[in-house]
């Protein structure tokens, strides 16, 4: 090991070193020895293996192992159940402020990993279970990959965390499968809330070269590798593509501009990486990412977007205020009120997840039919594409199941509502629901800006009841709402967060107060951009006072996905709340009450114009503001709201507020959420990620 890799070692403490450990075997068909590398952390799938220094300096010590015999035909690498490897210690990355040692990790990295690709025998990663970032460089750098079926997670999620592929993705995988394909991988999957691959489309895409069933994968891998080494098995890999090569980065960077609008270095940086992996030798391509990596290491964006990893990896598991998991109460069937589209979305993820009766009910059976139709129909798209055997389609479908009558509740031990968000309807349904359950059933409320302790003022048992809010769709936006009433007890709340648990959600404990957290935060923040238009601001301005940010969805265009009349009645329950701070627009209710779907109309081209319907209630007053004015107005005023909800205990700490706006509103990592972004921008003290304010109130 070189001087400088043995520095890194001795300044990252605390590693879990991954350890390579060999074996030796002989392969069938008369092929030869093969050694077998295991990586292995020591701890449970619950804790993946991950490369810091030492783990590397393993990985080295087994390769000069098997280099130095003399029998060896092969050379396979696999990981522990169902973990191959998820990359690079990023919680080691967070604590060194040296970019040296960031420098010659990233040179530790490609020495050891470009072995596996220039060793004398042939080279196979055996793909076992999650391959993420280094982890699949890993496997990209071995001449062969297999691939377990039910490998949970295939990616390189660099770019998301704000970095690049930087032990050799960003040129050896577009020099494998072309520089589309690649660009499939590293940019869009990546920025798409870092979407991971399902196996087969790893081979579809030519990533990895065959997928097994797990239940024998190793000995089918094993098997297909000696068919390699004896010729039996041909990997035919289709050629690249070169002449078309610049026109894909090029069409790439474009779109990257239409996301992100230059607000991360990190998709351009790969971008260039990609674009230069075309003419470049592996060793300039690999010089070229520990440039890019040192860059961008030290750079505030990186620092954001390993704290919201911190907050995603560690604080979204053990949520801060939660009671004892000991109190929570078994759920063995779930009744939901309503089956317009979000019970129907609710009646598909509790049957899924949790595998217990669902039964869904409504005002007549037309709607119940229509409900529970639709959430059938979703199972039958997933049976179609593969993600369910029919027998389990069949099992899921006979879980979800409606009635007219509420007296079907009667055995449920958890009742959520996702009825029309109105206080009176809501207390209706309640008062209904508890002449008909058991005194210890949930009763929760979807509601997103109504008060839980209103609801339950009226009833019997109001310590039953709690907030729960979802945000959709609700397959995909991880974060679950937990809302605690004034008299809610321990108990109820322990259940609660054990469902959403279950549900595979991240929960955030926050206290009863008018709009949680994501929406109040999202409507100060859009109020007033809103306010700014109400001005005189042009919508095209409004829209692009956020660019500087990345953002997922330009403000008028997130209106018009949610609904205007949904973004315009919590506009106006935060206004009769907070009238002073919370902005209700005349003129979007205006819009509404015309019926309008929302501000743009598009063209084929994707091009967006104002609706004339729009403009004309608007009016034509063009201001002076510009969108750095608008975007500091927006941001003055959110700061406040994050101090005052902070003030008021709606969370436990800063941190909750940042993990809400990355899990509920899809705010980019390198953001940080938001307070360490406001912190950066100077519109708050830095006091944000320092302040351990008071725990939510009971």
């Amino acid at each position: 090991m070189s001087e400088s890799a043995q520095a890194v070692v001795v300044n990252i403490p605390d590693e879990v070193v991954t350890q390579s450990r060999v074996r030796y075997f002989e392969l069938p068909l008369g092929a030869g020895t093969m050694a077998l590398i295991t990586l292995d952390n020591g701890k449970d799938h619950t804790r993946p293996s991950t490369f810091g220094p030492a783990g590397l300096a393993s990985l080295n010590t087994a390769l000069d192992e098997i280099a130095a015999r003399t029998d060896i035909a092969a050379v396979g690498i696999t990981g522990k159940p169902f973990i191959f490897a998820v990359g690079a210690d990023l919680s080691a990355m967070s604590i060194v402020n040296d970019p040296r040692i960031i420098a010659a990790f990233g040179k530790l990295g490609h020495d050891v990993m470009r072995r596996f690709g220039e060793f004398s025998v042939p080279t196979f990663a055996f793909v076992n279970g999650a391959a993420m970032g280094g982890g699949m460089e890993l496997a990209l750098h071995c001449n062969y990959r297999t691939v377990s079926a039910d490998a949970a997670a295939l990616s390189l999620p660099e770019v998301f965390l704000g970095l690049i592929p930087g032990w050799g993705g960003a040129w050896l995988l577009p020099n494998l499968v072309g520089p589309k394909n690649a660009l499939e991988v590293i940019i869009n999957n990546s920025m798409s809330q870092n979407k991971q691959m399902k196996p087969k489309q790893a081979v579809e895409l030519g990533v990895m070269d065959v997928m097994f069933a797990p239940a024998d994968f190793l000995e089918q891998s094993i098997l297909w590798a000696a068919k390699i080494l004896t010729g039996l098995v041909n990997i035919d890999r289709a050629p690249v593509d070169r002449d078309t090569w610049d026109a894909v980065v090029d069409a790439a960077r474009t779109q990257v501009d239409a996301r992100v609008h230059g607000a991360t270095r990190a998709p351009y940086l790969a971008l260039d990486l990609v674009a230069a992996a075309k003419t470049s030798t592996r060793s300039e391509g690999f010089d070229a990412e520990d440039v890019a990596l040192t860059d961008l290491v030290m750079s505030d964006p990186l620092r954001a977007s390993l704290y919201s990893f911190d907050l995603v990896q560690k604080r979204a598991k053990r949520p801060a205020g939660a009671p004892d998991k000991t109190l929570a109460r078994p759920v063995k069937k779930v009744g939901i009120v309503g089956a317009g589209l979000m019970a129907s979305q609710l009646a598909l993820l509790f049957a899924r997840q949790l595998k217990v009766p669902v039964v869904m009910t409504d005002l007549d059976q037309e709607r119940v039919d229509k409900g529970v139709g639709y959430a059938h129909a979703e199972l039958d798209k997933m049976l179609g594409k593969g993600r369910l055997s029919q027998d389990k389609c069949n099992r899921l479908k006979a879980l979800i199941t409606g009635t007219t009558d509420k007296a079907d509740f009667s055995d449920a031990d958890f009742v959520i509502e996702a009825v029309f968000e109105e206080l009176a309807v809501k207390k209706t349904v309640f008062a209904q629901l508890e002449e008909v359950v058991r005194p210890d059933c949930i009763l929760a409320t979807n509601t997103s800006s109504l008060s839980v302790t209103d609801m339950a003022a009226d009833l019997e048992y109001p310590e039953r009841v709690v907030g729960f809010h979802f945000f959709n769709p609700v397959a995909l936006m991880p974060l679950l709402e937990i809302a605690r009433a004034e008299r809610t007890d321990d108990a109820s709340l322990a259940t609660a967060f054990a469902v959403g648990k279950g549900l595979k959600k991240s929960c955030v404990l926050v206290a009863d107060r008018p709009a949680f957290v994501v929406n109040r935060l999202l409507n100060r923040f859009l109020g007033e951009i809103i306010a700014c238009v109400d001005e005189g601001a042009s919508f095209a301005d409004a829209d692009a006072a956020v660019h500087a940010m990345g953002l997922p969805m330009e403000p008028f265009v997130l209106v018009q996905m949610v609904g205007p009349a949904v973004a315009q009645h919590v506009a106006q329950t935060l206004n009769g709340h907070f009238p002073d701070r919370f902005h209700a627009s005349e003129k979007m209710g205006q819009l509404v009450a015309a019926g309008l779907p929302g501000v743009w109309l598009w063209d084929q081209a994707g091009n967006k114009t104002v609706d004339p319907r729009v403009a004309e209630i608007f009016g034509d007053s063009p201001s002076t503001m510009t969108p750095d004015q608008i975007r500091d107005r927006a941001l003055t005023a959110v700061a406040q709201e994050a101090q005052i909800m902070l003030d008021e205990g709606v969370v436990a700490q800063a941190q909750d507020l940042d993990l809400c706006m990355i899990l509920g509103a899809g705010w980019p990592f390198w953001l940080g959420g938001i307070t360490p972004y406001l912190d950066r921008e100077g519109y708050s003290n830095p006091r944000f990620l320092q302040q351990g304010v008071a725990s939510v109130p009971a």
